[in-house]
């Protein structure tokens, strides 16, 4: 079995060296200061998989395992990191558990989605994080073709991997005109 992924910085390289480097992600925590401090201790699930969503969670402090129907995928430690952000942008139930390893500490934000809309600057912090995870998952599976490349079964990988690129997404709402011509969010 492939042991599971660690959610670090270094995780977060690219060819040309680190994409995020830790003081950037333990930087964004600033934003948060007037956010409640939710605590949890070894053991306790943050986000169950399979539960609405309505809230992110940054980490400050603390270890988390990232769980897929009971199997750990990721382990987290990275003040920054944040969990909830796709069930929330797709708006869907969490696809995974996220469950406290040692005891941790999150910055909780309620209504995430006017939260993200009036500040580009976490926005663009989660736009980072999930560009990173795509990047590794890309990564991922160019390694796992090429490990099975001969092998019969690597045509399944390139019929998951279409299957991904052409899924229909959720119906958006665009943001209004004057906000994309000038670059200024709404009051």
């Amino acid at each position: 079995m492939t042991p599971p992924c660690r959610l670090s910085k270094s995780a977060f390289t690219g060819h040309s060296g680190p994409i995020i480097m830790a003081g950037a992600m333990s930087a964004i925590l600033k934003l948060f200061q007037d956010r409640p401090v939710i605590r949890f201790d070894p053991g306790q699930v943050i986000i169950q998989q399979g539960a609405a969503i309505d809230c992110l969670y940054f980490l400050i402090e603390g270890d988390v395992e990232i769980l897929k129907d009971d199997v750990r995928v990721a382990t987290a430690a990275q003040p920054g990191i944040v969990f909830g952000e796709m069930a929330v942008l797709l708006d869907n139930k969490s696809a995974t558990t996220v469950r406290a390893l040692k005891a941790c500490a999150f910055y909780r934000v309620e209504d995430p989605r006017e939260f993200l809309k009036a500040s580009p600057e976490a926005c663009l912090h989660v736009c980072d994080l999930l560009a990173l995870r795509l990047d590794s998952l890309s990564r991922y599976l160019h390694d796992v073709k090429h490990q099975f490349d001969g092998h019969e079964h690597i045509h399944m990988v390139d019929k998951v991997i279409d299957t991904l690129l052409h899924r229909h997404p959720h119906e958006r709402v665009r943001p209004k005109a004057s906000t994309i011509d000038h670059g200024q969010l709404p009051d």
